[in-house]
């Protein structure tokens, strides 16, 4: 038996962690492609997860239960505009005006003590252009999300950042109004935005970079609107306040980034979890301590 030499042997094709890659020779023997949903999960997975935790997931993959909760708030967000766009009193339906401002949903500080008004401002907006903004992006960023993560998950973290932005409005921006789903949209962003930097090395370059561009561009072309709105428009009544999205990404890249990171793993024994966690609820102790005691709104 003649000797071989190791050394002239080719090298496994491995990746950077020494797991061997898949060829040719690996794919199954029938010569079946993979079909839609497969494709679908593929795709997700590469946009959402880090190389590593990709097989863990696809091998998981499947649509039930769906995007429940991402789709049903969306439903209830465009049941509401409906609403108040055909069936309550409004000089025009593309920017709603008398029905929004007197809705018992809509976040005003003259009404800080109907504490559900912190949550369900977000049912309420203001026009066409608002809507569609964030059911658009709640759900092109929201639906994958539900899928890799559970709805329970991105549930906490989007409910997270409505709040942080109530409450931080009512801090910073006392004297003014609030409406629209900024807040639990810019939670996801910021949280998926945590994900894409921190994981930047295990995704293709390409991706990476087009995804944080993607997201800085978005969030930059929507804080610039809303600044506009709130301090170069001259509209008589209320104003709106811009600090939701500043609350709804902080809660974002803290909650939301552990959350999502958090793929394949136990939460509570990630000390990171209870940080957030800890630093959240102290955030909202000191936020309801204001409303009640130092806020200077009527």
């Amino acid at each position: 038996m003649d000797d071989v030499d190791v050394e002239q042997l080719e090298p496994l094709p491995v990746d950077r962690n020494g797991r061997r890659l898949r060829t040719e020779e690996d794919e199954p023997d029938d010569g079946s492609q993979p079909g839609c949903c497969e494709k679908f999960h593929h795709s997700i997975s590469r946009w959402m997860l880090p190389e590593d935790l990709r097989e863990t997931y696809l091998e998981r993959a499947n649509c039930f239960p769906p995007p429940i909760f991402i789709i049903l708030i969306s439903i209830g967000e465009l049941a509401v505009f409906i609403y108040y766009a055909v069936w309550k009193p409004q000089k025009q339906w593309i920017t709603l005006d008398e029905g929004i401002w007197n809705s018992p949903l809509s976040y005003k500080p003259d009404h800080r003590q109907e504490a559900w008004r912190f949550i369900s401002y977000m049912f309420v907006h203001a026009g066409v252009q608002h809507i569609v903004g964030n059911l658009v992006m709640q759900l092109l960023l929201g639906i994958p999300l539900e899928l890799v993560h559970k709805g329970f998950e991105v549930g906490m973290v989007y409910l997270a950042g409505v709040l942080a932005g109530s409450l931080a409005s009512s801090i910073f921006d006392p004297v003014s109004a609030l409406v629209g789903a900024s807040g639990g949209v810019y939670a996801l962003i910021g949280g998926y935005f945590m994900n894409a930097v921190v994981n930047f090395r295990e995704m293709i370059p390409l991706l990476g970079v087009f995804r944080i561009l993607a997201i800085v561009i978005i969030v930059g072309t929507d804080f610039g609107f809303a600044f506009y709105r709130r301090f170069i428009v001259q509209e008589e009544g209320l104003k709106v306040s811009f600090v939701a999205h500043f609350g709804g990404i902080v809660a974002g890249m803290t909650i939301g980034y552990v959350f999502f990171s958090a793929y394949n793993t136990k939460l509570l024994k990630d000390p990171r979890f209870w940080l957030c966690i800890v630093g959240y609820i102290a955030f909202v102790v000191f936020a309801v301590l204001f409303n009640i005691f130092l806020s200077p709104a009527p």
